[in-house]
């Protein structure tokens, strides 16, 4: 994508039908609209929204990104403002398959389009030029891996013992760890699942592998783990599955895991009081901790956008695929997630695959999600939300293609399932609901230690024990909401370059991860947003 700016409008395909307001438009201004010459505003059109650059007939593709986007329902002239009220997403498969015929016609020859059974033919980028140097202060952990923050985690196994495990946290507010400067705060990591749910099936192997990944999570320092006692979800199976040994044993991180059942105690005042003692014996190991210098490549980033806008598709995300390019050749792991704003996209990410295997994989992710939205009676083209169309988006494809710019533009060398431990460096996507903090929190558990966060409506967002930067799409909700916001990726509209934009966003990556604290963690956001995403029947 070549963006053209200009003070009123952004054009970002020359072939685009529409173009995007860089403020909001008056009826009757006259806009320079690149390619496309001067064009007078049949109507107002909000910043972040969409303007016509040529008639559109009923029924017509429309392009946005240099891509179908959907199709005109009805007559568009010049200058109207284009929106729910004249586009329709017609379901997403035509488009895609629009998109398709464009391929195989124009960007690339026949011989180079989709195969059939639809998985594209592969058109692997080349590994991108090695970054090195670049290095961020990290907590060495005995796995090898490397932690941004240093956390003491008192973890629910079940619902049931959620209120004990806050009760514990809370004993240990700021002032309890002034003794203890190396250590950011004890968590509760707590849930609304662990029993009502078929034994060894898929919903307790999704929470084991999501409890898993936060008991080896690199920013834990230490944890313990507390149960009812008659769950489903029992410590044992959990220890299995992880192949973890607990309290006699080891765990990986070297040290045995204390594990409370509240049944086992007497109840939740000697639960709570036995929680407090184990969590004052961690806290002068954990403390012992220090930063060192660490390579780039000891970052795993979560990419995540969130109550995004018109605005999105064409600062933040693309500023944050610069970053995550820039991540990726210094040996570090970018993560793209979200399922569900894939789709209508999915054949640009899968073309760019290093195998057809792994290309398959990511269309085997979509097409579960056509199953499992069918099986509720929903489609996976109804994602766009209220907030998302009052800034500007429009249809699933509109959005899909600007959210998978956070993936910049490397190989996609692997897909996992939701909070699978991620092993490989390079770009790759977790299958994630749309849903942030679920989202997020298969990330962090698949060993993302720390996030980026995209955001053109104004997501306020947090998630220990990971630390998570704001990037505003545009500059006035930056300036409205500026004690939550960390980058202003506005600026882009201003004339700013993406690649300026990007190198920012990746300091700012090696500064937080260094110790930096981020603006949801100065507001102390992050206690509410674990959201593990389960999947099954409610017993």
């Amino acid at each position: 994508m070549s963006p053209t700016h200009v003070a009123e409008l952004v054009l970002l395909d020359p072939d685009d039908d529409v173009g995007v307001a860089a403020r909001d438009l008056s009826a009757g201004e006259v806009i320079s609209a690149g390619s496309a010459g001067r064009v007078r505003l049949a109507e107002s059109v909000p910043m972040g929204h969409k303007v016509a650059l040529r008639s559109l007939e009923r029924g017509q593709t429309v392009r946005k990104y240099g891509y179908p986007i959907g199709l005109a329902s009805e007559s568009i002239g010049v200058g109207v403002w284009v929106h729910s009220h004249n586009l329709e997403d017609a379901g997403s498969r035509r488009v895609v398959e629009a998109r398709k015929r464009q391929d195989a016609a124009s960007t690339v020859p026949a011989s180079e389009g989709f195969a059939e059974g639809g998985v594209p033919t592969l058109r692997t980028p080349p590994p991108p030029d090695l970054l090195e140097g670049h290095t961020f202060q990290g907590y060495r952990r005995a796995s090898g891996r490397f932690g941004t923050r240093n956390y003491v985690a008192v973890i629910s196994t079940v619902n049931c013992s959620a209120s004990v495990s806050r009760y514990v946290a809370r004993r240990f507010a700021q002032d309890a760890l002034r003794n203890y400067p190396h250590v950011d705060g004890v968590i509760a990591i707590t849930h609304h699942s662990g029993c009502g749910m078929p034994y060894g099936g898929l919903a307790h192997a999704m929470l084991d592998r999501v409890l898993g990944g936060l008991i080896h999570h690199p920013n834990v320092g230490g944890c313990l783990l507390i149960g009812l006692g008659c769950e489903q979800a029992t410590s044992d199976h959990l220890f299995e599955s992880l192949r973890v040994v607990p309290i006699s044993g080891v765990a990986s991180c070297e040290q045995p895991i204390p594990v409370l059942s509240i049944q086992d105690l007497g109840g939740t005042t000697r639960t709570v009081e036995s929680a407090v003692g184990e969590v004052a014996r961690l806290l002068p190991r954990v403390d012992a901790a220090r930063r060192e210098a660490a390579p780039a490549r000891g970052l795993i980033l979560g990419l995540e956008c969130g109550g995004s806008d018109g605005s999105s598709g064409i600062t933040a995300n693309p500023a944050l695929g610069v970053a995550a390019d820039l991540l990726i050749a210094a040996g570090g792991t970018a993560i793209l997630s979200e399922t569900p704003e894939i789709y209508g996209a999915e054949q640009l990410l899968a073309r760019r695959a290093v195998s057809v295997e792994v290309a398959q994989k990511l269309l085997d992710r979509i097409r579960w999600w056509q199953g499992y939205t069918a099986q509720f009676g929903c489609r996976l083209d109804n994602n766009p939300s209220v907030g998302n169309k009052a800034g500007g988006i429009t249809t699933i494809a509109e959005k899909s293609l600007g959210a998978i710019a956070k993936g910049g533009s490397t190989a996609l060398v692997d897909v996992y399932q939701y909070a699978e431990r991620v092993q490989a460096a390079g770009l790759v996507v977790m299958d994630t609901p749309g849903y942030d903090p679920a989202s997020v929190t298969g990330m962090v558990a698949g060993g993302a230690n720390i996030v980026v966060f995209t955001t053109g409506r104004g997501s306020c967002f947090g998630c220990k024990p990971t630390p998570s930067l704001k990037v505003a799409s545009n500059t006035p909700m930056y300036q409205r909401m500026i004690d939550d916001m960390d980058i202003d990726a506005g600026t882009v509209l201003q004339g700013r370059s993406l690649s300026a934009l990007g190198g920012e966003i990746f300091a700012e990556i090696l500064a937080v991860a260094s110790g930096k604290r981020t603006k949801s963690e100065v507001q102390g956001m992050g206690d509410e947003e674990f959201l593990p995403w389960i999947v099954g029947p409610m017993l």
